[in-house]
């Protein structure tokens, strides 16, 4: 028998074909890149249809009963590394008022991959500047961007000036059809300043498994109600403020509330998408699909920071945090600027008038 022809031997070959939702979950389970889970990467019609299939199988809308939260975590996985293969905004981008130069990703959320880009004006006058490319994963998602550039282009406008560096700072919006997509359906993608030195709740959580000492969660606890104040009183609200979606500066005691892809501007509405993962941490309007108000970010902000402390936070701290979560949504506050007051009240009783406490991080 003869050998088979050099490129027969050394193409690799196509991965096998799911059928059924265990089976596109098992594929995804066993894929160590995304190479091995969609294709090579150069064949960009297939890798696409085979995309196509796995997200047309684990999508929540058509899982089997019971198992709709197991679907939306397998969406997004398969989303985030959709997003390391896919060769969107690689290279040079040009926009009518930026030239990106564009990195590797640094990032992947639940709706969108985030890209290192080195940006400067196209007019050739001003400064470069260090941004990230937010770009979603999909097109039905570019309703979300456009809600999130709405959001932060009104704060901008609206919000007070000292204030400002507790939201992320849109450079622009623009819509971009990439190359590699055989569709060839547009994209809306958020351009923003990039934030260094920074790390998540959820991070700082995992870092300190047995809870944060609640003297070193006050200025956090503290500077994510004037976050959020300062968003209320131009009548925005984010409406998933989650631990990923808080960041904080540990030495410079900073904090950035990002990801306003949910955010809702004006009359009170109701939530255009929650996050699927996290369903369980928001209040029940939410679900129900009643108006998320302040009182629905003032729940989700105390969720957040209960669970940095958990059982480090005294027994009054509890209390107060208690009363931020009520399942009833007209018996919460709703003024982040009071919770504020009467919070810094509650911490002078517990521990004295307020003094600078540098946040050290467990050695790596």
């Amino acid at each position: 028998m003869s050998e088979p022809p050099w490129w027969a031997a050394s193409r690799p070959p196509d991965p096998p074909r799911p059928r059924t939702f265990d089976e596109a979950l098992a594929a995804l389970a066993s894929a160590a890149s995304a190479e091995e889970l969609f294709g090579p990467s150069t064949a960009s019609d297939a890798a696409a249809r085979r995309y196509r299939r796995l997200a047309r199988l684990l999508h929540p809308d058509t899982a089997p009963p019971g198992r709709r939260a197991e679907a939306t975590a397998a969406c997004a996985a398969l989303n985030r590394l959709r997003g390391t293969q896919h060769g969107y905004c690689n290279g040079t981008l040009t926009t009518r008022r930026h030239v990106y130069e564009v990195g590797a990703q640094v990032a992947a959320g639940d709706i969108a991959s985030l890209r290192a880009a080195r940006s400067r004006p196209r007019a050739g006058n001003g400064p470069a500047s260090d941004a990230v490319l937010k770009t979603p994963y999909t097109p039905a998602d570019n309703d979300l961007m456009e809600r999130e550039a709405h959001a932060l282009a009104w704060l901008a406008r609206h919000g007070e000036p000292r204030f400002r560096s507790y939201v992320p700072t849109l450079l622009e919006s623009f819509t971009h059809v990439d190359p590699a997509d055989p569709a060839g359906v547009p994209r809306r993608v958020n351009a923003l300043l990039r934030l260094d030195g920074f790390l998540t709740l959820a991070e700082l959580r995992a870092a300190f498994p047995e809870g944060l000492d609640p003297r070193d969660t006050a200025w956090i606890w503290r500077r994510l109600l004037v976050a959020l104040g300062h968003a209320h009183r131009t009548r925005v609200r984010h409406g998933a403020v989650l631990p990923e979606h808080v960041l904080i500066h540990p030495a410079e005691h900073g904090l950035v509330l990002v990801d306003w892809c949910y955010a809702g501007t004006g009359a009170p509405a109701a939530a255009p998408a929650l996050v699927e993962r996290h369903r369980d941490r928001y209040p029940p309007e939410v679900a129900a699909r009643r108006p998320v108000t302040e009182a629905t970010d003032i729940h989700l902000a105390s969720s957040c920071i209960a669970e940095l402390m958990g059982d480090q936070a005294p027994r009054p701290m509890r209390s107060f945090l208690a009363g931020c979560m009520l399942p009833a949504e007209p018996r919460r506050p709703h003024d982040a600027w009071r919770l504020l007051a009467e919070l810094d009240q509650l911490l002078e009783r517990l521990y004295g008038p307020r003094t600078f406490r540098p946040l050290r991080l467990p050695a790596a």
